[in-house]
């Protein structure tokens, strides 16, 4: 069974997410027929734009496959996992230096995998309903998808916010912080893709709905609390904040958080903003192989996704804790 539909019309090809049970995460299929279509399409002079939607009017994609991948890890199945992030990467890759236009109209959840099928493209629209985020740290594990290289690269502590907190942004949040480059209302939708699927010049196809809302993520506290890679120094600001709602909020968020996996994201964040988006994937790739043999992520995935008790118990349990060389090991440097 297929959970990838594709079709082509008036220049555009689309490509439709249609595992609307498990909110698009991706499979492993579904990477390898993504992968192959768009590298077809590409040659095609024939198709001059594709264009990304979902069947879900929940989710774009809510990520990768990873209670797969936690399968794989309790098992032993190292080749499994490598051969799964490995051609998930290359995907992302691809859709970054795609030859042509790359359209991705997020409705709904986008997560994890779902930005790398979506952020390294050109065109990233998002409604209100869109709600976007990256909560790996919750489940022992760290935002990859290349995700290391265009994090650090938005707004002062911005990434930093997003990889470590995994706090969740909507619709015109995204366009403010450069995660999303067009905003059309969740009702204007069908019309959109409509005249994109018909041919309509991309410019005036986007330009039919807009909004009048102002983005209010708080980026004077981002770029003050978020701006270290420290991830002590950052907790102990956070709680230092006496009387700061939104300081004791993103507390909470840390504090379920794997600390392991809050240091590795912290490092990993910001080697990726001094490094090329390749480089980024090839450190990504060996931090995703490394962190996956960890009892973090086993526990993670564990509470957050098959027992969904939402109770972890990570080791070491305070970030305090953590032990410099693990993180130096799954980051891939010497301590």
């Amino acid at each position: 069974m297929s959970f990838i539909r594709t079709s082509v019309s008036n220049g555009v090809g689309e490509i439709v997410l249609d595992r609307p049970k498990a909110l698009n995460a991706l499979d492993q299929t579904m990477i390898d027929e993504m992968y192959r279509t768009l590298g077809e399409w590409g040659d095609d002079d024939s198709i001059e734009t594709v264009l990304v939607t979902s069947v879900s009017d929940r989710a774009f994609c809510a990520g990768g496959d990873i209670k797969s991948i936690r399968e794989y890890a309790l098992n032993g199945d190292s080749a499994a996992i490598s051969r799964y992030f490995r051609s998930e990467y290359r995907l992302d890759q691809l859709i970054a230096e795609y030859p042509k236009p790359y359209v991705a109209l997020i409705d709904g959840a986008a997560m994890g995998g779902g930005l790398g099928i979506s952020v390294h493209g050109e065109i990233r629209v998002v409604t209100e309903k869109a709600m976007i985020a990256m909560p790996e740290t919750a489940i022992g594990f760290f935002p990859d998808i290349g995700s290391t290289y265009f994090l650090p690269r938005l707004p002062e502590g911005v990434g930093m916010w997003l990889g470590l907190t995994g706090a969740r942004i909507h619709g015109i949040d995204a366009v403010a912080i450069g995660l999303a480059t067009h905003f059309v209302s969740s009702a204007d939708l069908p019309a959109v893709a409509g005249s994109i699927r018909a041919g309509e010049d991309l410019v005036d196809a986007l330009a039919k709905s807009g909004t009048s809302e102002t983005s209010d993520v708080p980026l004077r506290k981002i770029g003050e609390y978020f701006a270290d890679d420290n991830v002590a120094a950052i907790i102990g600001g956070l709680r230092g904040a006496v009387g700061d709602e939104w300081a004791q909020e993103m507390v909470g968020l840390l504090e379920k958080a794997s600390p392991t996996s809050l240091w590795v994201t912290a490092a990993m964040l910001d080697a990726g903003a001094h490094s090329g988006l390749d480089e980024c994937f090839d450190r990504e790739l060996h931090a995703a192989e490394q962190i996956t043999k960890t009892h973090d992520f086993a526990e993670g995935v564990r509470a957050v996704l098959v027992d969904k008790d939402r109770n972890p118990r990570f080791d070491p349990a305070s970030v305090d804790d953590v032990d410099p060389k693990l993180v130096a090991r799954i980051v891939g440097e010497s301590v």
